[in-house]
């Protein structure tokens, strides 16, 4: 099993909609990198974690889960560094790769060292945009398939059934 563990704020700083979206609504570019990294786990198939900093949202620790996407805000005193290094941890066994999001080039160093496996905020920008193209190509593929009749009917007739169907004589 894969496991993407994202540094929240780093990526938002990072990613230059997201940066542009915080200046204006902070939690509008939280919810924005949740469905980007929601569309990430449903094309990859990654169990993605998105952890906060308690710093812009004061209160006790929160967990919630947003499309299958868990989201962590730590606690007061505790980073999101913090909290990444210690599931890094705590997650990692022989079936898991922990792939680590974040471009702090310390928390970097200090999770390859545990094993895990770092990638930059460019790099998984630049993911992020396969993926999309992805998406889009399965779509328009989906879209461009015509439904597949029961019966099978020429075209004159699909075409006599189509002039009823809009009300045509």
């Amino acid at each position: 099993m894969d496991i993407l563990l994202v540094d929240g704020y780093n990526i938002i700083g990072a990613w230059e909609e997201l940066k542009r979206l915080k200046n204006k609504d902070l939690a509008a570019a939280r919810d924005l990198l949740i469905e980007r990294m929601a569309e990430y786990q449903a094309f990859s198939g990654y169990r993605v974690i998105v952890v906060f900093d308690a710093y812009y949202v004061q209160g006790t620790e929160k967990r919630y889960k947003n499309y299958k996407v868990e989201v962590i805000f730590t606690k007061k005193n505790e980073t999101a560094d913090e909290r990444i290094e210690k599931m890094a941890i705590s997650l990692n066994n022989r079936k898991t790769q922990i792939h680590v999001a974040t471009s702090d080039f310390t928390e970097q160093w200090a999770i390859f060292g545990q094993g895990a496996l770092r990638i930059s905020a460019r790099e998984l920008e630049n993911e992020m945009n396969q993926v999309k193209k992805g998406i889009d190509k399965s779509v328009k593929k989906i879209q461009e398939k015509k439904p597949i009749s029961k019966i099978p009917i020429s075209t004159e007739v699909a075409e006599i059934f189509e002039k009823w169907r809009r009300g045509e004589k």
